[in-house]
């Protein structure tokens, strides 16, 4: 989920050239980054089509139905609906006549199918509108050829040639002689005026299937033979496998087998009951490894690094301990947030079928090139053994990226001899999961003559910090000295990236810090934030990531939009801006209070996202980020004593809950430059905006999520 800077170097005219030749079909070589749409509902069956040219990305049928392959994993993001629509929109066909299938694991074919970092959108407009393009301009010099004009002559539109004299062809009465021609080195590309797909409304491409039943998902997957494996795993972090006796685990009607692997032991049966159960059968002695770790110990230790001097300086401008000791006031505040887990619908499950001619490997996954990588290394086998295929998943926000859960599954295939399906259970997932790591954040700001003159964020984190770009986000740029210095605290507790990694925090941090900085100098909130853009609107620094200007322009219109200086009795606003995947967002949160506590009733939300592909998708996007966000900001918790989490399952873990989702308003930003992701940038300002209506409302200022924690202490308080 952090940023990819993948380099996309390859020879699009000699690809093209050798992988429709080695096919004898019609292949479209560009590289299609993610995805499509499997079942468009078409007016016809398309299981009885005759598809001409089997290809990596497109196939044409003889009535000029198209098929879309889509490279890369499904996780919810709306990809496999966004990406077919932009070569749809570029090769002229009728989008009711684009049938998408997804695409199986393959590095030579495909590049970057990974679903992570909002990117997908972003990396693959170029190549996708290319690759539409080219296949159109193909198809109509094929059609020229057959009628001995000259191609410039003639034009395509919705699946239909047209020349001069108006004569007409169909896309698949010349896809074989396509094929065979040479690849244009230079095609026209649409002007966003001509646009006939990209910006209009399409329902998700999977919404018939999801709602009928019909099976998508991982969990959905059954193969001839196949076994279950619910896998017993080390209690508590820093804990290792002694001993254990599976005498009743193996009494269980339905366990077939009990297999150990590494710290590890595997019960197979013939469904997920027996083989839970049989879990739970067993009797196992564990040993402490080392030492057992508590939140109590964490937070004591990133306290200790915060008031150290040890840090790695990722950004400095200018001269902050000078404008600290010239400062008329300095503000310092510190805030915390906690571990949480992923808590993915669909826990974690994959399926592994390890024989002597080939690994087959199904499920859902992030990353199937580094999953596909490690499993050959783990088994010793050849990658080009691996056969990979994705299907849809229940919920990502970064826990699948890491495919733990697939190597198991191989490895158990191998040991047991037979196809095997790991199927982890929801106390599975949150006890020995991959978790956002917890982080403290220490800011302070100068002040001087009524002007922010300095600023120095510190960061201490478990296991790892902020990745390079987040430095160069605002307010980098906007005040004259500014620093960010990164330690963190090595962990035995698995942590790793969790939907918008680090900003999901960072942003309330930065963002209600803004808001007191305002208060200080008797600034409105907005008009702060405004101010300070101008700094960097002309700026020549290229290590700056966000643009001053379409920032400007997001925050002026989640103010307009929200009526940002309207004031009505009981009702609270706060806002929040922020920069991350590419995407500029801001925030107008609405809170009224109840029984003394905070009601969130409406988001506002601004976005700029360059061009929009499918807006319906680009709406839920937002409005899924910023419930997301709500709803850990208000509740999310995760602590460790001795190596284990304090939370097992949704009876005590806090999420929100329906009837605690407000309106969410969204709006976005009219250009025409290159879409960026939409998948994460919707939720950091989202706990950012929450935190300073609730100010409004309490004068309490939040520095600690989960709030509702932090306001029940409070009123704990207050009443002893």
């Amino acid at each position: 989920m952090s940023t990819e800077q993948n380099n996309i170097r390859f020879s699009r005219r000699n690809f093209l050239r050798t992988s429709a030749l080695a096919s004898g079909g019609m292949l479209v070589g560009f590289n299609l980054f993610t995805a499509c749409k499997p079942e468009a509902k078409p007016a016809v069956d398309i299981a009885n089509l005759n598809f001409n040219d089997f290809n990596a990305f497109i196939k044409i049928a003889d009535n000029g139905y198209v098929t879309i392959f889509s490279p890369n994993p499904e996780i919810g993001q709306g990809v496999k609906t966004a990406m077919p629509m932009i070569i749809a929109e570029e090769l002229d066909v009728e989008w009711d006549k684009v049938h998408v299938a997804q695409a199986k694991y393959n590095k030579k074919e495909y590049k970057r199918q990974v679903a992570g970092g909002s990117q997908s959108i972003r990396f693959g407009w170029d190549a996708l509108r290319q690759t539409g393009a080219t296949t159109k301009q193909m198809l109509i010099n094929a059609a020229a050829a057959k009628w001995g004009v000259d191609a410039n002559t003639c034009k395509a539109s919705k699946g239909i040639i047209t020349n001069a004299n108006g004569d007409t062809l169909g896309y698949g009465e010349v896809v074989s002689e396509a094929a065979a021609l040479e690849v244009p080195e230079n095609v026209t590309l649409k002007k966003p005026s001509e646009y006939t797909i990209i910006g209009k409304d399409a329902l998700n491409v999977d919404l018939d299937n999801i709602v009928t039943g019909k099976p998508l998902f991982g969990l959905d997957y059954k193969a001839d033979g196949m076994v279950y494996a619910s896998v017993l795993r080390p209690p508590a972090f820093g804990q290792k496998l002694e001993s254990f006796d599976d005498a009743e685990a193996k009494k269980v009607n339905g366990v077939s087998d009990v297999i150990k692997f590494g710290d590890k032991v595997a019960v197979i049966g013939t469904n997920t009951w027996a083989a839970m159960k049989g879990k739970k059968a067993l009797k196992a002695i564990w040993s402490d490894d080392q030492n057992l770790e508590s939140t109590v110990d964490h937070n004591k230790e990133l306290i200790k690094i915060l008031d150290g001097k040890e840090f790695d300086v990722r950004r400095e401008d200018g001269n902050v301990k000078k404008a600290f000791a010239e400062a008329d006031k300095v503000l310092e505040r510190t805030y915390d947030s906690p571990f949480l887990p992923h808590n993915c619908m669909e826990p974690m499950n994959f399926y592994a079928n390890v024989t002597a001619e080939k690994i087959h490997l199904v499920g859902p996954i992030q990353t199937p090139q580094w999953t596909a990588g490690r499993v050959a290394q783990l088994l010793k086998r050849k990658e080009e053994e691996i056969d990979l295929e994705m299907t849809r998943m229940g919920g990502g926000f970064g826990r699948r990226l890491y495919g733990d859960f697939a190597l198991e599954a191989a490895e158990i295939s191998n040991l047991a001899k037979k196809p095997v399906k790991v199927v982890f259970s929801r106390e599975d997932d949150m006890t020995d999961g991959i978790y956002r790591p917890a982080i403290k954040y220490r800011i302070a700001a100068s002040i001087k003559d009524g002007k922010l003159t300095g600023y120095h964020l510190k960061e201490a984190a478990i296991n790892s910090n902020m990745y390079d770009l987040i430095p160069n986000f605002f307010p980098a740029g906007c005040i004259p000295n500014y620093k960010v210095s990164t330690k963190s605290y090595k962990s035995d507790i698995t942590t790793g990236a969790w939907r918008a990694p680090y900003t999901n925090f960072l942003a309330f941090a930065e963002q209600t810090f803004f808001d007191e900085l305002a208060e200080e100098l008797k600034k409105d909130p907005v008009e702060l934030r405004l101010e300070l853009l101008q700094n960097v609107k002309d700026s020549t620094d290229k290590k700056i990531e966000y643009s001053g200007e379409r920032m400007e322009n997001t925050i002026k219109l989640a103010a307009e939009k929200s009526n940002w200086k309207e004031q009505k009795e009981g009702v609270f606003k706060g806002f929040a801006a922020y920069y991350s995947h590419n995407t500029h967002v801001a925030e107008v949160a609405e809170i009224e209070m109840k029984d003394g506590l905070p009601v969130v009733k409406k988001i506002t939300a601004a976005v700029d996202c360059g061009i929009l592909i499918n807006p319906t998708g680009a709406i839920n996007q937002i409005q899924g980020g910023v419930l997301d966000g709500i709803g850990h900001a208000m509740y999310g918790d995760l602590s460790f004593e001795n190596g284990k989490p304090s939370h097992k399952n949704f009876d005590t873990y806090r999420l929100i809950r329906m009837n605690e989702t407000p309106q969410v308003d969204v709006h976005f930003v009219k250009n025409e430059l290159s879409p960026t992701g939409l998948g994460e940038p919707g939720l950091p300002p989202a706990g950012g905006a929450v935190a300073n209506a609730i100010y409004k409302a309490l004068k309490n200022r939040l520095y600690k999520q989960p709030f509702v924690k932090e306001l029940s202490s409070r009123k704990r308080k207050v009443l002893s």
